[in-house]
């Protein structure tokens, strides 16, 4: 698993269903936390969208139609633009069972759903920071 910088940390693509969710989110970080942020309705338009952004972080949901967040991670991770790209999960499953399997999956985190807007940006450096080896 490679992590990137917290001072390179500027593209985030964001992977969530449900409309008001990505609403929610995509203004917590563009006007909030000074992303610049690619939003994706589902793991297909992730796997499409990943590769011509190239993203420094996914935040991706757990739970979604079609493709849930560890499905479209593992396929993510055949792709050579997001091979390594550092990954957050966003989920209201957060048991720690639940959080270790997304962790053995390749996640560095977790972030509990609901989130807070207005601090959804220091959680996502928090985390990034915390797995930031060497910088």
């Amino acid at each position: 698993m490679t992590t990137v910088p917290e001072a390179s940390l500027n593209k985030v693509l964001y992977v969530e269903d449900d409309p008001d969710i990505r609403a929610i989110a995509e203004l917590a970080l563009q006007d909030v936390g000074g992303f610049n942020a690619a939003l994706c309705s589902s793991g297909q338009q992730a796997l499409e969208m990943a590769p011509a952004f190239r993203p420094d972080l996914i935040l991706l949901d757990v739970m979604m139609p079609d493709m849930d967040g560890p499905e479209t991670l593992r396929r993510l991770r055949v792709l050579d633009s997001t091979r390594t790209t550092p990954v957050i999960f966003m989920t209201a499953r957060i048991q720690n069972s639940e959080i270790e399997e997304y962790l053995a999956l390749g996640a560095i985190g977790v972030i509990p759903k609901p989130f807070d807007p207005m601090t959804l940006a220091d959680d996502i450096h928090r985390i990034v920071k915390e797995n930031t080896y060497g910088v």
